[in-house]
């Protein structure tokens, strides 16, 4: 599919996703006690764990901008992005499933599954004629 073929699209897919996470981040992060219970989350008292993952989102961001600014030439950055996505698609998943059935981690797995999924498209289609252009 020609889409998956267009490098500044992937770039503009790799931002978005990078604003998404660094809006998760920070909401992890600031948000009130209350807020956080709106989406059936159990509020850590200390914050503690809620901040962990909001730093993470944060550090994530990076990454993503940093893959979205040459992903031709950050492949190991853009397989790390893959791997993250998949992991907390898995994750998430059987969290709902076995643990607490929250519907925002229901929504979160989807969200990041699919997130997942275009970004490997679009790593295996933009390689697969980087390495056919280079034989």
């Amino acid at each position: 599919m020609k889409i998956f073929k267009n490098v500044q699209f992937f770039q503009l897919t790799l931002y978005l996703i990078a604003l998404h996470s660094f809006c998760v981040g920070v909401g992890l992060i600031v948000l009130p006690f209350g807020v956080l219970s709106w989406f059936g989350f159990t509020v850590d008292p200390y914050r503690f764990f809620s901040t962990q993952g909001g730093v993470f989102h944060v550090v994530m961001s990076i990454a993503y901008i940093l893959a979205a600014r040459n992903p031709l030439h950050e492949k190991s950055l853009v397989l790390l992005i893959i791997l993250a996505k998949w992991i907390a698609f898995f994750f998430l998943g059987f969290y709902f499933l076995f643990a607490e059935m929250v519907p925002v981690i229901a929504i979160s797995a989807v969200t990041d599954g699919f997130m997942g999924l275009i970004v490997m498209v679009f790593f295996l289609e933009l390689y697969a004629e980087e390495d056919s252009e280079s034989v």
